[in-house]
C-alpha cells in the first residue's frame, strides 16, 4: 500500500471534503469524490471549482459518484477499493455511508473521519468492525459556495489524524498519507493522542458554532471584547472542565487555545452549523450543543452557558 500511489475516496464533498479533494487533485493524487444532487451534477459537467485563498482559482476534473453508485461499483470490482477513505459527511449522515465504507475497503484500507463531533472514530469503528478506522479533525474555513463550487478562506488548513490506543496501524501508512497531504499544501499532523485532539476540536467548533448561531453573527464579533466573546469564553471554560473530568491531558489551556484560533479566522467567517441553520437545513446542533450538555450531565459538570444558549434551540 505504501510504495504505490494511494487511492483516496472522499465521502462527502462539502466544504471540508471538497477542499481536501481539490488540494489532493491539484497535486496529482488519485482522488474520487462522493457527492449528491445538483452539486454532483455540476461537478460531473463542469469539474470541481475551487476558490482558495491558499491556492487561487482552479477547475478540477475529478471522478464523482453517488454513495449508491460507488457502493455498487466497489462491490463488483476491487479496482474501486480505496486505500484511504476520508469521511467528511455531517454527524447525522454517518449511518448512511456505512455500507460504502465496507464495500470500498480492502484489508489495508484506513478510514479517517474528519467530523466536528467527538467520538466519531470509535462510533464508525463499531459500525464497520472489519475495517481500520482512525480518527481526525480539521481546522479550515471551507464551504460550498455554489453548485460544484468550494470556497476555502484564510491561511489555515490543518488536518490532524491518528489511531486510538487499541487500533493497530503501521507508522509507514500514517506517514504515507501525511506525505501526500503535505505535498498537496495541507498542514498534516500525525497525532500522538487523537482522543485529546478530537476533543479539543469539538470544544472549539462547539463554542464557535454555538456562539455564532446564538447571536447570529460572524466571527469578527467574537474577536471583539463584549458579551459575544464572553459567551464564547464561557462555553470554552465549560467544555474544558468536561475534558479534565474525562482525564484528557491538554497540551495548553483550552480557553486560551480557542481564543487564539478564533482570533486568526477571517472576520466574515461563520461555522457550517450556523450556515445550515440560517438556510433551514438539517444542522449539527445535536452533536455540537446538546451532546456537550449530555456529556457534562453524565460527568456531573455544571454548564450554565451551554444551558443558556440551548434555550434558543430547543
Amino acid at each position: 500500500m505504501v510504495n504505490s500511489k494511494l487511492k483516496y475516496l472522499i465521502a462527502g464533498t462539502g466544504g471540508v471534503g471538497g477542499s481536501i479533494a481539490a488540494f489532493l487533485a491539484l497535486s496529482g493524487k488519485d482522488v474520487t469524490c462522493i457527492a449528491r444532487g445538483e452539486h454532483l451534477t455540476a461537478m460531473r459537467e463542469n469539474g470541481l471549482q475551487l476558490h482558495s485563498d491558499l491556492k487561487g482559482e482552479h477547475t478540477l476534473k475529478v471522478k464523482a459518484y453517488t454513495t449508491e453508485e460507488y457502493t455498487t461499483l466497489a462491490s463488483a470490482s476491487a479496482d474501486y477499493r480505496a486505500d484511504v477513505i476520508f469521511v467528511c459527511v455531517k454527524g447525522y449522515s454517518v449511518d448512511s455511508i456505512t455500507e460504502l465504507i465496507k464495500r470500498a475497503s480492502h484489508e489495508r484500507t484506513v478510514v479517517i473521519p474528519i467530523l466536528n463531533v467527538y467520538g466519531t472514530g470509535p462510533r464508525i469503528q463499531r459500525l464497520v468492525p472489519g475495517v481500520t478506522v482512525l480518527d481526525g479533525c480539521i481546522y479550515i474555513v471551507g464551504f460550498v459556495s455554489g453548485r460544484g463550487e468550494i470556497t476555502q478562506m484564510g491561511k489555515i488548513f490543518r488536518l490532524v489524524y491518528g489511531a486510538h490506543r487499541n487500533t493497530i496501524v503501521s507508522r509507514e501508512t500514517l506517514e504515507a498519507v501525511q506525505r501526500d497531504l503535505q505535498e498537496s499544501g495541507i498542514k498534516a499532523e500525525i497525532s500522538d493522542d487523537i482522543n485529546r485532539d478530537t476533543f479539543v476540536k469539538w470544544s472549539f467548533i462547539s463554542a464557535m458554532a454555538v456562539t455564532g448561531a446564538y447571536y447570529d453573527v460572524p466571527m469578527g464579533e467574537v474577536q471583539k471584547p463584549g458579551k459575544v466573546r464572553d459567551t464564547f469564553i464561557g462555553l470554552s471554560q465549560e467544555s474544558a472542565a468536561l475534558g479534565r473530568k474525562l482525564d484528557i491531558e491538554f497540551k495548553e489551556d483550552i480557553v486560551e487555545y480557542n481564543l487564539k484560533v478564533i482570533d486568526k479566522l477571517a472576520p466574515e467567517s461563520t461555522a457550517s452549523m450556523q450556515k445550515d441553520m440560517a438556510k433551514g437545513h438539517e444542522s449539527e446542533v445535536q452533536g455540537l450543543l446538546f451532546d456537550m450538555i449530555a456529556a457534562a450531565e453524565e460527568q456531573g459538570i455544571e454548564v450554565p452557558t451551554y444551558r443558556m444558549v440551548a434555550e434558543k434551540f430547543k
